[in-house]
Parts: C-alpha cells; structure tokens; sequence
C-alpha cells in the first residue's frame, strides 16, 4: 500500500536480511494463532493478498518478526516502530507492545519465488528464508563494471557486455593475452578514475583489465588487475599475469582475478594487482620522464 504522505515517505528504509525465526518463536506462533484458513480462494490469489498483509505501511518493505500492531489492528514492522515515537501511521492511536502472533504464522506458512526468477533462478523459498536466499542467490544480476562513473546498470553478463561496448565504448578483444600501451601527457596529475578498461573474451567467458593511477598513502602509484565478469567460485579457476618493464628492468605480477561482485574500488583497495611506484614507472617511460608510455603485456589462462 503506497502512500503520498511525507511523513511515511521519511520513514522508508531499506529491507535488512533477516533469519528465520527459531523454533521456540514458531512454537509460541503456534499457541497463540487461529488455526482457521480458508482454502475457497485459488492459491496465487491468497499469496498476493497475505503479501499485502505484510506489506509495512511506512517502508512499504515485508515485516518479519516482530510484527507490531496498534489496538486498531493497523500492523508496522519492528524496525520502523521507534521511528513513529509510538504511533500508529495510519489511526495516530498508540502502538504500545502487542504482537501480531495470527499475521506471523500466516507467513511462516507462505512459499514464494525468487524475485531473480526472470534471470534464471527457480527455487521457492520459505517466506522467512527468501530474502537471506535473494541476498546470496547466484542468479542475482552484476553492476557494471566500468570505474569510470558511477553507472548503476545491472543485468546479467552478456547484457552487461553489450552496455559496456554500446554505452561506455569499452574496447573489446578475442583471446587470452594482451600488449597495451598506457600514455598520458602529464604523469604528475593523479587522480582518482579509471584510466582504461578493456573487456577480454576467452574460455568462454569475459574478463576486465583495469589500470589506473591513484594514491597510496602520500605516494602517487599505477595499479593494473584483472576481474572476472562472474561469480567467485568460477573466477577461481584461472589465473592471470601482468608484465611491465623498461630499459633492460620488468616487473611480473601474477594473480587470480576478482569476481565482478567485489567493486572495482574494493579491488584496487585491496592492492590486489600489479603496483608501480610512479618514478618506477617514469624510468620505464625512458626519454626525459616528462611523459608516462608504460606498455603492460600479460596472459590469462584456466587452471587444469
């Protein structure tokens, strides 16, 4: 039930991912709720009007125990009752303590879909269940990739591959090695965006390679990382090397990459990548060192 009033639209949060009540709750559910349900609905039909039942009237998220109500019958999920000072949002009645136990049990009845069952997933979950299953569910859509704006796509990856070339005009390779070459005119300003973002396709699968120059602690440095347009588990079966190097020096990183769930700037915090100090990376220029022309060759290849 949406409502145009400002007072609820401040109380609206997002939904936190709740554990299914322990047994003990479900026994005292059981002592104090009306057994009587009716079954002369079709079933689709009374799944959608308990779900409106457990819609909460100010975040408009789903109540999960403790459902409180007013003496009016008005319900409010636990998490928003502090925020209305006692009130009932819809009567102005006091709330006091009483819990929903009938309205509880009613729900630890329902089984619902995934809300990802469009991207794929199938599975029906216990209503207490489905959103700590959403949270982990592996068909759940990826954001986008890409570091250099605040994007806030998500889809799944072939979706996302065509964004990336269609609207960032990512540049797109075939195979599993590569020889890039990153020049910048003045290598004196660092800051903080991506400089590059390439999207490699191999194995079946793609793969993003990220450099940028950022700061590490008071020191200006280079970090080049590999992530996979993919989950964790899968990501772990290949791993990468990155070569950089310059008038008869190179160095050699080697790694795994990370998953598309961990966000670009988790990754480079985590220094998890090839990192060049910027004087390293000037000496590997050559010339006067007035000019970054850094050439970063590697290869990615799936573990046996």
């Amino acid at each position: 039930m949406a409502s145009g009033s400002p007072y609820l639209d401040e109380m609206r949060v997002s939904p936190e991912v709740i554990d299914p009540p322990k047994n003990e709750d479900m026994m005292e559910l059981n002592e104090h709720a009306n057994d009587h349900i009716q079954h002369s609905a079709k079933p689709n039909a009374v799944a959608s009007n308990v779900l409106e039942l457990l819609e909460c009237p100010v975040c408009l998220n789903a109540m999960y125990p403790p459902i409180h109500q007013c003496s009016n019958g008005h319900t409010l999920c636990s998490g928003c009752k502090p925020r209305v000072h006692n009130r009932c949002p819809t009567c102005r009645h006091e709330l006091g303590n009483i819990r929903c136990l009938a309205l509880e049990k009613v729900a630890a009845s329902l089984e619902l879909p995934c809300k990802y069952q469009s991207f794929g997933c199938m599975g029906i979950h216990p209503y207490y269940c489905k959103l700590k299953h959403e949270s982990q569910c592996a068909y759940r859509p990826y954001n986008c990739p890409y570091a250099g704006s605040e994007c806030t796509v998500v889809g799944d990856i072939p979706y996302l591959v065509t964004h990336l070339k269609d609207d960032h005009k990512v540049d797109m390779h075939n195979g599993s090695t590569f020889n890039h070459r990153y020049v910048k005119s003045n290598p004196h300003e660092v800051e903080n965006a991506t400089w590059m973002l390439t999207v490699f396709s191999c194995f079946g699968q793609y793969f993003c390679l990220h450099f940028e120059a950022f700061q590490l602690g008071m020191a200006p440095v280079y970090i080049a990382f590999l992530r996979f347009m993919g989950d964790d588990t899968e990501a772990k079966n290949y791993s990468y090397s990155l070569e950089v190097g310059g008038n008869g020096r190179k160095m050699i990183w080697q790694g795994v990459p990370r998953s598309i769930r961990d966000s670009h700037r988790k990754v480079r915090d985590s220094y998890d990548g090839l990192i060049i100090q910027r004087n390293m990376a000037l000496f590997f220029s050559g010339g006067d060192r007035k000019e970054l022309k850094l050439r970063v060759t590697g290869r990615i290849w799936k573990e046996q």
